[in-house]
């Protein structure tokens, strides 16, 4: 009994070296049609990528919840948006928001994240309480509430950016993509990097040791099976979009500093798309039950390097689109193809 598990392991890393040998060759395919001082390989490109990897990064470890268990979130990208506008409403409270800032430079950005936080915890409840409620398909749940999380943050924005006082420039919630600096962040990693990094990491573990964390693998693998184990499966699907939600919402902050500290309504639209594909490129299945943190890494990695290189290729903005469109398809097949291997 204990055999067939060893090609199973060994398929598992097999799948891992592949993905990292892909992300090795595409970083190595931009590097080389890119060179000079100005091309993909510089210092001012690599710190552009790093801001724009955190943000993917944190909000796509939240998607691989979702796939895992079975699910499908897309309203991801509007969640980043309305907690970006909520982070930025909150430091720009009323005609005293100046004075403010100065008086409380630590606790008003903590009340700002946990504010975004919330509210885009609030839209994960919402996905997991009418998927369970309703019975419906996540997929029309999710598109339903990335409408009302885009028109919730268009509300709160009066459809217009909000820019905080110039003092919010000089707080650390708006200084955590900025380039690392100091003797105790390593070169070229910005402290927002760090914190995804942390984050997947104990996200990595939870899934692994946790009660919640096996609940999660069994509902994706086979919900009726789930349910026959003792598996509560309303509470874990809404626990799984409410964490999801709260790493967008996280992702949403990031994308405030990663704008300048300005609170864009419009911005992060077809986010949902490029964390999904970040998260199946890691191996995650879009009919549930596997994924893994390290390989959402792996490709939040690849997706980011593709719009980055596209840029720097100079490819017009249709041609980033095929490709990306292209990456995701391709992604799919082959998650089909590995369920075909294994049937």
């Amino acid at each position: 009994m204990s055999q067939p598990a060893a090609p199973k392991k060994s398929s598992r890393v097999a799948a891992m070296f592949g993905r990292l040998a892909a992300l090795a060759a595409v970083y190595a395919f931009f590097a080389i049609l890119t060179p000079g001082s100005k091309g993909f390989m510089s210092d001012a490109n690599t710190q552009l990528m790093l801001q724009d990897i955190a943000v993917v990064a944190m909000a796509a470890i939240g998607m691989t919840l979702v796939i895992i268990a079975g699910g499908i979130d897309l309203s991801a990208g509007s969640s980043i948006a309305l907690a970006m506008i909520t982070t930025a409403y909150v430091l720009n409270l009323g005609p005293e928001g100046e004075k403010l800032v100065h008086a409380y430079p630590h606790l008003l950005p903590l009340l700002a994240i946990a504010a975004a936080i919330a509210v885009s915890t609030f839209i994960g409840f919402l996905n997991g309480a009418l998927v369970t409620w309703l019975r419906i398909v996540p997929f029309i749940i999710t598109l339903g509430t990335m409408q009302m999380a885009r028109g919730f943050a268009k509300l709160v924005a009066n459809e217009q950016n909000i820019y905080p006082p110039a003092a919010v420039q000089d707080l650390w919630i708006a200084r955590l993509l900025d380039p690392a600096k100091t003797l105790f962040t390593f070169p070229f990693l910005p402290l927002a990097v760090w914190l995804v990094i942390g984050a997947a990491i104990l996200t990595g573990l939870f899934l692994r040791y946790t009660r919640l964390g096996r609940h999660i693998f069994a509902l994706g693998s086979n919900e009726k099976t789930a349910v026959l184990c003792g598996v509560p499966v309303t509470r874990t699907k809404i626990a799984v979009y409410m964490l999801g939600g709260l790493f967008s919402g996280l992702a949403g902050v990031l994308f405030f500093a990663r704008l300048g500290a300005i609170g864009q309504p419009t911005e992060a639209i077809g986010y949902e798309l490029f964390v999904i594909a970040a998260a199946v490129i890691g191996g995650a299945s879009l009919l549930g039950g596997r994924g893994t943190i390290l390989g959402t890494m792996i490709g939040a990695l690849i997706i980011t390097i593709l719009r980055n290189g596209g840029v720097k290729m100079g490819w017009p903005q249709y041609t980033q689109e095929i490709v990306m469109g292209a990456v995701i398809i391709v992604a799919v097949a082959i998650d089909k193809l590995r369920e075909r291997g294994r049937a």
